[in-house]
């Protein structure tokens, strides 16, 4: 029997590991598709032989993504928005977690049905958009012609990400709580020196979150900003596909060693490399985090 149970727990973990490195293959081949892309000649990107390995290695587009002020000005508008969008919404969804954590709190129960209400229905990208639009217009007349604020501000909520950090906060012992109450603390003093540092994981993983949706946001990005010098790195890589790759008006016979869809994947490689940087320092806050935050003791 014991021996049955060896046998049987080996061939399950055989299966368990083939199964997770195959996907961990099929995650990384897009990506070392995109290098291999970048750095191949033209010929061999033009007729589709890039399969996996570079071949005529040449850096020729890269060179020229790195001479492109337009691409650079949209890397630091993606900055601009993963930066003050991540905080603003962070600060958001920490005072409302905060608040809807409290049992205290009046129609606590009315709340949080809408906010978890929000999540199974939505009124469509039509309201979205009339809203968004009036809230522009709203900014106009205060004298902001910034759109990249009206998107940090508008997509400053997202009510998964609430509650997750709503659970954490519930989640921390009541007697911390009252004992900081005791010693003289007030409402933030407790929000800022018990219950954020103990749901620091949640927080870490919430601000994940946000920071590659903001990161990757595209659709609003493109409906709401329309000056193109705020384009956001994402809207500006597919304007220069639209217009550069796809639209056969402006095909022209280069001698340039790169193909034209080298620039674009070059403009992709560059564009994720900050996520690469960033998130195996996150990662280890990643599962305590969605554990803290998912499950309500």
């Amino acid at each position: 029997m014991k021996r049955r149970l060896e046998i049987s727990e080996l061939i399950f973990k055989v299966i368990s590991y083939f199964l997770l490195t195959a996907f961990a293959l099929a995650c990384l081949y897009p990506f070392i598709y995109a290098i291999s892309s970048a750095i191949s000649g033209k010929y061999y990107v033009e007729t589709n032989k890039i399969v996996l390995l570079p071949k005529e290695i040449q850096f020729d587009a890269f060179m020229a993504v790195f001479k492109n002020n337009s691409f650079w000005s949209s890397y630091a508008n993606t900055l601009f928005l993963t930066f003050f969008g991540t905080i603003f919404s962070l600060v958001v969804a920490i005072l409302g977690a905060y608040a809807l954590s409290k049992k205290r709190l009046m129609f606590r129960r009315g709340f949080n049905f809408f906010l978890v209400f929000t999540m199974w229905f939505s009124a469509g990208v039509i309201p979205q958009f009339l809203n968004y639009t009036a809230t522009q217009r709203i900014f106009y007349n205060i004298g902001i012609s910034d759109d990249k604020w009206m998107i940090v501000i508008a997509m400053g909520m997202a009510a998964m990400n609430v509650v997750l950090l709503r659970n954490a906060f519930e989640s921390v012992p009541s007697e911390i709580e009252e004992a900081a109450i005791v010693d003289g603390a007030t409402e933030i003093q407790v929000l800022t020196k018990v219950f954020v540092p103990m749901s620091k994981s949640t927080i870490a993983t919430v601000g994940l979150f946000f920071g590659i949706s903001r990161w990757n946001g595209y659709f609003w990005a493109r409906m709401m900003i329309k000056n193109t010098n705020e384009w956001p790195l994402q809207v500006y890589i597919r304007h220069y596909l639209e217009d550069t790759i796809w639209n056969s008006d402006n095909i022209t016979i280069s001698n340039y060693p790169y193909a034209e869809t080298s620039i674009v994947y070059s403009m992709v490689v560059c564009a994720i490399i900050p996520i690469l940087i960033i998130y195996p320092y996150i990662q280890k806050y990643f599962a305590k985090g969605v554990n803290m935050g998912g499950v309500k003791e």
